[in-house]
């Protein structure tokens, strides 16, 4: 095997926060990078990963895509910090606005942030998914999967140490 990045490793700076339970409690149908527009001091914020994106969730209003409940928390040696809560418009073209609106009107789909980064040209950027709920038992056979794997994995490992 040789040595560096495997294929699941990704090259370039890594994710400002990340959304990990999204991937639990939904399906994740179609992911879709958008634009960040934010204040001056949001950026700092941002930069020192003081985001949480865990309650986020993006809506679709009059041809915009703006995301709701992301906290940006204040940059502390700034003047003027915005509200930490507010809504913040996603830049997306056209098309791809219209492909989202097409999916969310779809029965149980909503756009969720799965990850926030920084691009490198050093642009924000929200990685969005259409999601649709889990069910309990989805999320059980979910696990149960995973630890199937962990398990199998492990075994694995252990034959060929010679045990």
């Amino acid at each position: 095997m040789a040595k560096g990045k495997s294929e699941t490793q990704k090259k370039g700076p890594p994710p400002v926060a990340t959304n990990r339970r999204a991937w639990h409690d939904y399906f994740v149908e179609d992911q879709i990078e958008a634009g960040l527009a934010l204040q001056g001091s949001e950026v700092k914020s941002l930069r020192a990963h003081n985001v949480s994106i865990r309650e986020g969730y993006a809506a679709i209003n009059r041809g915009e895509v703006w995301l709701h409940g992301v906290r940006i928390s204040p940059y502390e040696p700034a003047r003027e910090n915005p509200d930490p809560t507010r809504d913040r418009k996603l830049l997306l073209s056209r098309r791809e606005i219209r492909r989202l609106e097409r999916g969310v009107r779809e029965k149980g789909y909503t756009l969720i942030p799965l990850k926030v980064y920084f691009n490198k040209r050093g642009y924000a950027k929200v990685q969005i998914g259409l999601c649709r709920g889990k069910r309990q038992y989805d999320k059980r056979e979910a696990i149960a999967e995973r630890d199937y794997e962990r398990r199998k994995q492990r075994a694995m490992a252990e034959a060929a140490r010679g045990r």
